[in-house]
């Protein structure tokens, strides 16, 4: 692993410093990594919880791998006066500060917006928070299945009339990751022309909502209880097959048309009480037996075989299976990692492809306070002042 910045992609030159934990902040710090900046993540003592959660890796957390891939490590305990002097120190020259604390701790520990923006007025600061910066509930930390079940997401997984399901990926909080890695885009652009850093803020609520903005349309003159599934029927699903699920989707007339003669079911391809996605829907319980039966007659990767282009389908896979799967290999989508503790493993790289700028070279994520010698003797620090540092806590 490389210890200095990288100097290819669209955000060469660029520091970030990230204080986040958990996945939102980090993962979205991880993206601006694939981008080019230079990441640095700042971790207390006891690091960034993630890395404590399960894994079936005897020596680092899978999910803290996966999530902080790119950046240099650096551990501070910012409840001590000589690691916040180490942080103003590193905010000279940053670009960007995320963070997720709670509101109210970045204030206590002096880093609050309004107290760095005097000294530090080129600074891009993103706040990710769980319900945004105002409101009853504007100092209630946030989790990703907490708002799933808040927001509806729950609800509306569930088949009708069943109890809520939770869509499990962390869904909320990767797409925040997607927004904190936009808005700081945006706001790095934009100081481009004005000279100034600005505040970005991404909530976990936004982020909820924003997931279903097409559900969020509510007419004048409709009721409270207006169908707000956009499924279109159990035509378009997961069905079983003679060995195998497949997802086949059928909206449009062409893909019925197909779906139907593929699986020689041509009569309901001719049966005017189908000839639409509302028809076909309020019909699926007559449908759905047949195509099933029909379904049966061969695996789900030969119906994928057999429907190609024609009818919109995948059958079933394993997260393992796309390690080798033959379109990732050639998008490039896994590499190689090479981690002092956990060893050689495969992972996800490069979300975004940047044709001219080119793209960083892959790097794992830190061990803790694995850069913090280095970083420090990057900005002129001696072995005496680190040590006298390190004696006092204030450094990991």
């Amino acid at each position: 692993m490389s210890a200095t910045p990288r100097a290819r992609g669209p955000l060469a030159g660029i520091r970030v410093l990230d204080l986040s934990a958990y996945i939102a902040g980090p993962y979205g710090c991880a993206l601006l990594a694939d981008q080019g900046a230079d990441v640095i993540k700042i971790e207390p003592p006891d690091g960034d919880n993630l890395r404590k959660y399960p894994s079936t890796l005897p020596s680092e957390s899978r999910a803290f791998l996966g999530v902080n891939r790119g950046k240099r490590g650096l551990v501070l305990d910012l409840k001590r006066a000589g690691a916040q002097a180490v942080l103003g120190m590193l905010l000279r020259d940053a670009d960007v500060l995320v963070h997720n604390f709670r509101p109210g701790v970045p204030e206590r520990l002096g880093i609050g917006y309004e107290q760095l923006q005097p000294a530090h007025p080129h600074l891009v600061y993103c706040a990710v928070t769980g319900y945004g910066e105002d409101g009853p509930l504007k100092d209630k930390a946030g989790y990703d299945q907490v708002l799933q079940t808040l927001t509806g997401m729950a609800t509306m997984q569930a088949p009708a009339g069943a109890a809520p399901q939770l869509l499990y990926g962390s869904v909320v909080d990767y797409y925040a990751s997607a927004l904190v890695a936009a808005g700081v885009a945006s706001a790095l652009v934009e100081r481009a022309t004005s000279g100034a850093g600005q505040y970005v803020g991404v909530s976990l609520l936004r982020s909820a909502l924003a997931l279903q903005s097409a559900r969020l349309v509510w007419a004048d003159d409709e009721p409270r209880e207006v169908g707000r599934d956009m499924r279109s029927g159990g035509i378009t699903g997961i069905h079983p097959t003679a060995e195998g699920y497949l997802y086949l989707s059928a909206n449009t007339p062409h893909f019925w048309m197909a779906l139907c003669e593929r699986t020689g079911l041509q009569t309901l391809a001719q049966d005017p009480r189908y000839d639409s996605v509302r028809k076909r829907a309020q019909h699926q319980d007559e449908i759905v037996p047949r195509l099933r039966e029909a379904l049966a007659r061969k695996t789900a990767r030969e119906w994928e075989i057999c429907f190609g282009d024609e009818v919109p389908c995948a059958a079933a896979r394993t997260v393992e299976d796309m390690f080798d799967f033959e379109q990732v290999q050639a998008e490039g989508l896994i590499t190689e990692y090479e981690h002092p503790r956990a060893g050689r493993y495969r992972g996800f790289q490069h979300a975004v492809k940047f044709g001219r700028s080119g793209m960083p070279g892959p790097t794992a994520a830190p061990l803790l306070g694995e850069h913090s010698d280095a970083l420090l003797q990057e900005m002129g620090l001696g072995a005496d002042d680190i040590a006298s540092l390190r004696e006092s806590g204030a450094l990991g």
